[in-house]
C-alpha cells in the first residue's frame, strides 16, 4: 500500500510503533549534495548527522543516504513506516466514525487484519 504523509500527529504515531527517537522541532537539515532544507520533525543519528521530515504538500524524508544510520535499510525503513501510517490512519477514521477495533491480528507478513464494530441505536 502506498500512503502519502499528510497529517503530523499520524505520522508520529507511526514512528512510535516503529520505537524510533523523533522529536518535532523546526530545523534546518543538509540533504544530498549539501542542499538545506526546513523540517518539522528530526531523528537523530548516533553519527551526528540527522534525518527529518519536511512539509512539502506532504511530508518528505529529507536524508543524506551516505550518512544513513538507521536499523534498517532506507527501503525497509519506508515500507515499515508507510504500513504502520495506514494503520494509525485507518485507526483514526474508525475512531472518527464511531468504530472501536475488536479484533486485530498480526501476521507474519506484517500484514494486519483489524475487525471493528460501531453500535447503532
Amino acid at each position: 500500500m502506498k500512503t502519502q504523509i499528510h497529517n503530523l500527529d499520524i505520522l508520529k504515531k507511526a514512528l512510535d510503533d516503529l520505537k524510533v527517537k523523533w522529536r518535532v522541532e523546526s530545523s534546518k537539515l543538509q540533504g544530498f549534495q549539501g542542499q538545506n532544507y526546513f523540517v518539522d520533525v528530526v531523528l537523530e543519528q548516533q553519527n551526528g548527522i540527522d534525518i527529518g521530515f519536511a512539509w512539502n504538500g506532504q511530508y518528505e524524508l529529507i536524508a543524506d543516504l551516505q550518512f544513513w544510520q538507521q536499523a534498517w535499510s532506507l527501503e525497509a525503513f519506508l515500507d515499515r513506516l508507510n504500513q504502520r501510517y495506514a494503520y494509525q490512519s485507518i485507526l483514526e477514521e474508525t475512531h472518527k466514525q464511531n468504530f472501536e477495533v475488536c479484533q486485530e491480528k498480526n501476521y507474519l507478513d506484517g500484514s494486519v487484519r483489524l475487525v471493528v464494530q460501531r453500535w447503532t441505536y
